[in-house]
């Protein structure tokens, strides 16, 4: 084959092989075409879900549900909200805000898919007031089932998941009638359990987590009340407050009132109870406690001191 020959041929063989190649691709396109007009690669949504599928909160308290897209690399993960009752409860971005008793539906859709959550909107307690998202009592708890009469009273200590009531001023009696101190006493639970509760009907003793909602500084105020010997935590949005009494504690070893020194004093120091386990310690259990310049949690075996019990509206 002479030169000339040979490049006619080569210049053949690439003009077929170029035309096979545009074949191809259009045949590709055209397929893709038929399938995604827009050429988008679009990866649809399979299915959505929410947190909770019911939900139960008091006038004036906000949720924030957390929704889940399968797959997760879908294109648009667009999350449209609705409320089928805005006077209710309104949604906005998974916010849910309680505004009035009732029900109302939550919805929330990604595409064509949708995920709800049935919202239960409750009145505030008559004997509760709500301070940082949570409603609590305005009375310490009394003997097992009561609150005491007035903010201000002291109502009784407790040993910790012991529904059994400590008076807070001599002489030294328990609800039962008993006179002796039990310092044998320890509860192997992680949790302050319903049975052990001396709360009201209606009622709990607060989780560690409710009672850090009054210690935080941003959003409550904390005053010492001098003339009371005593706290008053203050909603910096709301202006709702709870007075709690500087009652002191009955000590682990006999059941005497702390009286004496510079801290634990009736009428200086507060220590309340959380339904917390502290879960490095296990012997040791959550409580809040404050003075006139102080206010923090810390934790106390199980089995000790007696302390006193503010409690928080139940939802369930």
């Amino acid at each position: 084959m002479n030169f000339k020959m040979k490049k006619l041929f080569n210049y053949s063989v690439m003009m077929v092989v170029m035309m096979t190649l545009c074949v191809n691709f259009s045949s590709c396109s055209s397929d893709k075409d038929e399938d995604d007009p827009n050429n988008s690669n679009t990866i649809a949504v399979i299915d959505i879900s929410l947190d909770k599928s019911t939900l139960t909160l008091f006038i004036g308290v906000d949720y924030t549900l957390i929704v889940t897209v399968l797959p997760g690399n879908v294109t648009d993960q667009t999350v449209v909200w609705t409320s089928s009752a805005d006077t209710v409860a309104s949604v906005s971005n998974g916010k849910i805000t309680a505004f009035s008793a009732g029900t109302a539906t939550i919805t929330a859709q990604v595409d064509n898919q949708t995920a709800t959550c049935v919202v239960t909107v409750l009145n505030v307690p008559e004997d509760g007031v709500l301070v940082n998202g949570v409603v609590w009592a305005k009375y310490n708890v009394d003997a097992p089932g009561t609150f005491a009469a007035n903010p201000e009273d002291v109502g009784m200590f407790y040993q910790w998941n012991r529904n059994i009531g400590w008076s807070a001023t001599n002489p030294m009696i328990d609800s039962n009638g008993a006179t002796a101190w039990d310092n044998d006493y320890y509860s192997t639970s992680v949790f302050w359990t319903k049975a052990n509760d001396p709360s009201p009907a209606g009622w709990r003793v607060p989780a560690l987590a409710e009672i850090q909602t009054l210690l935080d500084t941003d959003k409550v105020n904390r005053d010492w009340i001098n003339d009371m010997k005593g706290v008053m935590f203050t909603d910096k949005t709301t202006g709702n407050s709870i007075f709690l009494l500087a009652a002191g504690r009955r000590s682990y070893y006999n059941g005497t009132l702390h009286s004496g020194g510079p801290f634990n004093e009736v009428g200086s120091d507060g220590f309340y109870w959380s339904s917390s386990a502290i879960e490095f310690v296990e012997t040791n259990a959550c409580y809040m406690f404050f003075g006139s310049v102080h206010a923090v949690w810390n934790y106390y075996g199980r089995h000790n001191e007696g302390l006193s019990v503010r409690s928080v509206a139940e939802t369930e």
